[in-house]
């Protein structure tokens, strides 16, 4: 007797799963658009600060409100950046050279709670030194715990013909 046909409808795509390499290789090229992003929120929350009455040799302290301030609106403008690029095409910039994508588990688009939560589960990896990311060479499916907590999947694109 033979088992039932899987319903291809649902099934995920057959595209094998991001390694772990890959996906370092696209956090390193997205760091650059990120970077330019804090450098001009550093600029803004400098600016505000002087406006705001501080001596314009003042530096914003550490673990005071502004500092808290900044470091919240750079955290957000990175998960903004990353959340409306995986949203729009479901790459990043640093994604797009090494032919990575993140989709849903069944292979559709994922929807903004679970970018977000990815988000914030892969921020909180790397502030472990990345052990959510190695954990993936553990994991039988390849999956990272951004990608297991949200529910999405970054697979690898096969090469274009050229």
């Amino acid at each position: 007797m033979t088992a039932p046909a899987a319903d291809t409808a649902t099934a995920p795509p057959d595209r094998p799963a991001a390694l772990i390499g890959w996906r370092l290789l696209s956090l390193l090229y997205d760091f650059w658009p990120v970077l330019a992003l804090w450098m001009l929120i550093g600029a803004a929350m400098v600016v505000l600060f002087t406006v705001a009455g501080h001596d314009t040799h003042e530096n914003i302290r550490p673990l005071t409100a502004w500092w808290f301030a900044e470091w919240t609106l750079c955290w957000l403008a990175a998960g903004g950046y990353a959340t409306m690029s995986w949203r729009r095409g479901g790459q990043t910039l640093g994604m797009r050279p090494w032919r990575l994508r993140v989709v849903a588990a069944d292979g559709g688009a994922p929807g903004w709670k679970a970018l977000w939560l990815r988000y914030a589960v892969g921020a909180l990896s790397l502030l472990l030194g990345g052990l959510g990311f190695w954990w993936a060479w553990f994991d039988r499916e390849r999956l990272t715990w951004h990608d297991r907590a949200s529910g999405t999947r970054t697979v690898r694109l096969p090469k274009r013909p050229r």
